[in-house]
């Protein structure tokens, strides 16, 4: 897949998705994107990111369940409310939105990255039709160390070093495995960031996921990939950590970095149908 593929490849999920807008201000509005039949299942992106973070995940799952994918506020085609937004401010919105599309439709939510603590406060806000919660590559466990130096593109102009620079950053916060950088997956990023207008998020280095968990009321299920850039260098103390969390399952998935559902699709596809077809 070329460039003018990837891009043709998300035009194309674009176009096949039904979009929805609800609130999340009293002028502002989200977009709300559904693929698929049967039962729901909400999947929220990283931060920098809008719904295209899951774009290798979509058809798969919406094969057996309705799918839906917010930008969520200050994010993608996503409205910013007026207010600084973090996690705790972001998360009842997000909820009042999907109690809206979902019609009071039972429905599992999936976090990914910064989408995990947005997930973490909707699941602690407790809503009775909530029956999983799922989070990949979770952060606010009081482990933030930060990623590796990334690179600075700013006044390079030559096209080629612009595009190593963007990979190699790519490589250090996201995919493990530099090969697995193609075209779509640079087309997301940089779709994505240019997008983002959440800045100076804080909750992700703070342990506040240790104290939502006590208020979860729900089974909850936690994804990591052993190269995940945030933990590759401190796995023991995430495995300790983990073990103290409320968890059903903590699943670490081999060979994958912190983009988990993009780098390592097909395996985290089959872990999230096994966990949503459960009853």
């Amino acid at each position: 897949m070329n460039d003018t593929q990837a891009q043709e490849f998300i035009e194309r999920m674009d176009a096949a998705a039904h979009r929805q807008e609800t609130r999340c201000g009293p002028e502002e509005k989200m977009v709300w994107r559904r693929w698929g039949q049967g039962k729901p299942v909400v999947l929220l992106h990283g931060g920098a990111g809008s719904w295209l973070h899951w774009i290798r995940n979509i058809e798969p799952l919406a094969r057996h369940h309705t799918v839906w994918v917010p930008d969520m506020p200050g994010f993608g085609d996503s409205d910013a409310p007026v207010a600084a937004l973090d996690s705790d401010s972001i998360a009842p919105l997000v909820l009042q939105g999907a109690l809206e599309v979902l019609g009071g439709a039972h429905f599992d939510l999936v976090g990914f990255s910064f989408g995990t603590l947005v997930a973490g406060e909707i699941a602690a806000l407790a809503p009775p039709t909530l029956d999983h919660l799922i989070l990949v590559s979770a952060s606010g466990l009081g482990l933030f160390q930060g990623a590796a130096p990334l690179k600075s593109a700013k006044g390079i102009t030559d096209p080629q070093e612009r595009e190593a620079i963007k990979r190699h950053n790519l490589h250090v916060m996201m995919i493990s495995d530099p090969a697995l950088i193609d075209h779509l997956a640079m087309r997301v990023n940089d779709t994505s960031a240019r997008r983002e207008r959440v800045k100076n998020r804080t909750q992700a280095r703070t342990d506040v996921m240790l104290h939502l968990a006590q208020r979860w009321r729900v089974p909850a299920y936690g994804i990591w990939g052993r190269e995940d850039f945030g933990y590759c260098n401190q796995f023991e103390k995430l495995q300790s950590v983990v073990k103290t969390m409320p968890l059903k399952e903590a699943i670490f998935v081999e060979a994958a970095g912190h983009w988990a559902p993009y780098e390592r699709n097909e395996e985290i596809d089959r872990i999230l149908a096994n966990i949503i077809d459960q009853e």
